[in-house]
């Protein structure tokens, strides 16, 4: 973390329990743990996080993701390597996050439909809305990449 910026978990514990509650449940909930590394990583990479991008790129390695599959995440569309869920998650992760321009469109959110059941949908969405979560108290904390090491 930089020089002058609060830790936040210390600042509000409370809070921060409060979020690492939410994201155990999106860890626990079922959704294929591959789906919820991909989400949390292409989300980390649209944001722009280099703590977060470092970390869930590492987490996804260790448990058994390709290198290949993590140095084209940034290019899925253009790869045959990811499964439709995936891409529909991966299509999500990325409406959610950049909001901007648009909010989620209709096409994106009726594939996710389509191949997600609502429950399953329905974690999807919360794993995208937890990563820009992180994402963005990480940016504001400024918290360094490169010192992450996966557990187990």
């Amino acid at each position: 973390m930089s020089e002058g910026r609060v830790d936040l978990a210390a600042a509000w514990p409370e809070g921060y329990r409060a979020l690492l509650g939410l994201h155990m449940a999106v860890v626990e909930s079922g959704l294929d743990p591959t789906i919820i590394q991909l989400v949390f990583t292409r989300g980390s990479q649209v944001n722009g996080c280099a703590f977060c991008l470092d970390m869930h790129s590492l987490d996804a390695l260790a448990a058994g993701e390709t290198t290949q599959r993590l140095l084209l995440l940034g290019a899925w569309r253009e790869t045959g390597l990811y499964t439709e869920q995936e891409r529909a998650a991966l299509a999500l992760t990325e409406a959610i996050t950049d909001v901007i321009g648009s909010h989620v469109p209709d096409d994106v959110y009726a594939e996710a439909a389509r191949v997600f059941d609502e429950a399953t949908l329905a974690k999807v969405v919360m794993a995208a809305t937890l990563i820009n979560t992180w994402n963005r108290l990480g940016i504001t904390q400024r918290k360094h990449a490169g010192h992450y090491q996966p557990r187990g």
